[in-house]
């Protein structure tokens, strides 16, 4: 039962983190009628411009967010990011607040480390080797161990921040340098993954809710220093490839639990599928779903929270997405180009309403549907070229 926002009765849903993802969250709880409040790190964030209410608050301070969330008294916490207080989140869903998919879920998936103890050690899920490295030595060892070209992360990060390939020993200084830098949590620690040659890279959207376990077609993506740049689905695989990814997806998202959408990453490879990364909350790369499905990951998102039943996930159309990125650090700015990219047939763009540019950060998304995805992506990438970020 649902009642209206501000009313003694209402269901209340609040989002740790703010950014465009969430924004669209909480457009679609609204059309539930339920009440939201937007929390993060910065002042007027991209879900805040749709909250019914929102705080700045530190993220990683657990009283905090202990003291938010007690005031609020939310039937729903969502995490939406990476850096947030886990250890505050497991005491509260002791405590009796409903964390979404599970404290626990959130609390593996923040840390590369946990979350991939869990697939390849316990799950015994295939991935890439991978060591961990508190010093600059210790990476030196480890990467010798692995071998180059290995990937080298921090445990913490978001969008690709610290994230580099190390191709030779000389470069492994470098690499630690990026991943201190682009790191979140003030952690120290990395992780080392081999280097996987494979055919593609996919996100599974897999979703938990009272109907089972569903998935969206397999949507494809490239990354450019471990940020997303181009997304499109359906991605072409076999019928017995799309089943071993489900298989995958299934096996990590049924260990983590819950309700909710999860955004599981994978490599497709000559030799099978290997688990990379898994997300509890819409992906990046899924932005795609707002024009190619019937119900897009945000939608499931919010109806598998609300415990309603997901009966199908249907694909209307194929389609593509390109993103818009700022290249300098600027409050001052403007986004030109719009009213032409709106000229073209079956495009549309989103501008995230960020309140600065910083180096390689996300401004807007260009969506474009097509009879195939070829067609859908040379639209999609036509369109993002023609939105310029200018500044003043």
């Amino acid at each position: 039962m649902l009642s209206s926002p501000y009313s003694k009765s209402a269901t209340r849903m609040l989002l740790l983190g703010s950014g465009e993802l969430g924004k669209e969250v909480i457009i679609e709880a609204q059309r539930l009628g339920v009440e939201t409040i937007a929390v993060d790190r910065y002042a007027h964030a991209p879900a805040m411009h749709v909250a019914h209410r929102s705080y700045v608050a530190n993220m990683l301070d657990g009283e905090e967010i202990r003291r938010i969330i007690e005031a609020e008294k939310p039937d729903f916490i969502v995490p939406e990011i990476e850096a947030i207080a886990t250890a505050t989140l497991v005491e509260l869903e002791q405590e009796g607040y409903r964390v979404i998919p599970t404290a626990n879920a959130t609390r593996l998936t923040m840390d590369r480390e946990g979350i991939r103890r869990l697939a390849a050690e316990t799950l015994q899920l295939p991935t890439a080797k991978y060591e961990f490295a508190d010093s600059l030595a210790e990476l030196q060892e480890a990467v010798a161990k692995i071998g180059t070209p290995c990937v080298i992360k921090p445990l913490m990060s978001s969008s690709g921040k610290g994230q580099s390939v190390c191709r030779t020993p000389e470069d492994v200084e470098a690499c630690w340098n990026l991943a201190m830098e682009g790191g979140r949590a003030k952690k120290t620690r990395v992780i080392i993954e081999e280097f996987i040659a494979f055919e593609s890279e996919i996100t599974l959207l897999t979703v938990r809710s009272v109907s089972g376990t569903t998935y969206c077609q397999p949507i494809g993506h490239i990354q450019k220093d471990g940020d997303y740049v181009e997304s499109w689905q359906p991605h072409a695989m076999t019928p017995e490839m799309i089943a071993e990814a489900q298989h995958v997806a299934k096996t990590i998202t049924d260990a983590l639990g819950g309700y909710g959408l999860y955004g599981v990453e994978l490599f497709v490879t000559k030799n099978g599928i290997v688990f990379s990364e898994v997300s509890p909350r819409p992906h990046d790369t899924g932005l795609v779903t707002l024009v190619t499905q019937d119900l897009s990951e945000f939608a499931l998102h919010v109806r598998a929270i609300l415990g309603f039943p997901i009966p199908s996930i249907r694909l209307l159309t194929p389609g593509a997405s390109a993103t818009v990125k700022a290249d300098r650090e600027s409050d001052t700015f403007s986004l030109h180009g719009v009213e032409e990219v709106l000229a073209g047939v079956n495009t549309q763009v989103r501008l995230f309403g960020k309140p600065q540019t910083k180096v390689g950060r996300r401004m807007a998304v260009a969506l474009s549907s097509a009879e195939d995805v070829e067609t859908a992506r040379i639209q999609a990438k036509a369109a993002a070229s023609k939105i310029e970020v200018k500044y003043e």
